[in-house]
């Protein structure tokens, strides 16, 4: 018995230890998509302030492909030590296991939650001679027209075909799905009234909705962006609707928790900088600031959401 406690309080005494020295190398970040886009400008932006505080580089490695997973699972399965850790996002943590059979990763036991970094919202955008000028009214005019109205989507099970789906299970609406590879040629369609409306980020519709060229009605998260704060959440209408296209920060399971709430901390202070803010604020993106324990929980609720309108939606595992 006193072997067993003399070997508990050094393993104790041995990651306090540790905890306490790190960092003392760089950090990697594994961006789970491909190199130049808005995932890695977003970690750059905020691992810099990190690193300021931290004392050491964070490194950023783009590591794309099977829609996220396969940069998640690296993660997954590195040494969890504090200095491999991922820029998680909402469709390889939380939509990805309703899409896919077999999955390299469990999003939850695989992985030790930092915190949440921002709200990606989207706008809900109509083509302009479409007669709504808000959700009410495009739930009206739906209901009136059963199965005439079409919306677009950048891929079957992407997160603007399901906030589509989620749409017409939350406002008991039938609207016809019609996929595009990729938001450029919806906003072609919907400037040519081909399609009737889409969820499409902020930062590739609202310079077109500000020119009259759309009409945005709506925005997806639960509370209204300081991007476009005049622009109502469908929320507002809808209540409880949301479509968050979130990003995160995550650390392999078994990193240690002083790493981890070290590592929130710094995250937390770079988050509140008023420089990150702005620069969220004009690449159409919320600081969303939170504990490891509320990430996790957020975690739980959006994986349960998300395999809930997938198996409504009738969208098979691939």
């Amino acid at each position: 018995m006193k072997k067993l406690l003399v070997a508990v309080l050094s393993l104790v005494f041995s990651a306090a230890a540790f905890a306490q020295a790190y960092p003392n190398k760089p950090i990697r970040v594994i961006s789970p998509w491909a190199s130049g886009g808005p995932a890695e400008a977003l970690a750059r932006t905020v691992t810099m302030k990190m690193s300021e505080a931290l004392g050491q580089p964070f490194i950023i490695e783009s590591k794309g492909g099977a829609n996220g997973t396969i940069g998640t699972a690296f993660v997954a399965k590195a040494a969890p030590d504090g200095y491999t850790i991922l820029l998680s996002h909402l469709g390889p943590t939380a939509i990805s296991p309703a899409l896919q059979k077999e999955m390299p990763y469990d999003s939850l036991k695989d992985f030790e939650p930092i915190g949440q970094v921002v709200a990606g919202p989207t706008l809900l955008v109509v083509r302009n001679d479409l007669p709504v000028k808000n959700v009410a009214e495009l739930v009206a005019h739906a209901k009136a027209n059963p199965g005439k109205l079409s919306y677009g989507s950048v891929g079957i099970g992407s997160t603007t075909h399901l906030a589509g789906e989620m749409l017409n299970m939350t406002a008991g609406i039938d609207s016809l799905h019609v996929p595009y590879r990729g938001s450029t040629p919806i906003l072609v369609d919907l400037m040519g009234g081909r399609v009737d409306f889409a969820f499409i980020g902020i930062s590739g519709s609202l310079q077109q909705a500000r020119a009259g060229q759309i009409r945005a009605i709506a925005i997806s998260t639960l509370q209204r962006s300081a991007s476009a704060p005049d622009i109502p959440a469908v929320a507002e209408t809808l209540p409880g609707f949301e479509l968050n296209s979130w990003y995160g920060m995550m650390a392999p399971a078994g990193t240690p928790k002083a790493i981890v709430t070290r590592l929130n901390q710094e995250l937390d202070k770079a988050l509140r900088r008023p420089e990150v803010t702005e620069w969220m604020k004009q690449n159409g993106l919320d600081p969303r600031p939170t504990t490891p324990e509320e990430h996790v929980a957020y975690i739980r609720a959006e994986i349960a959401k998300w395999a809930g309108i997938v198996k409504a939606a009738k969208i098979q595992p691939n």
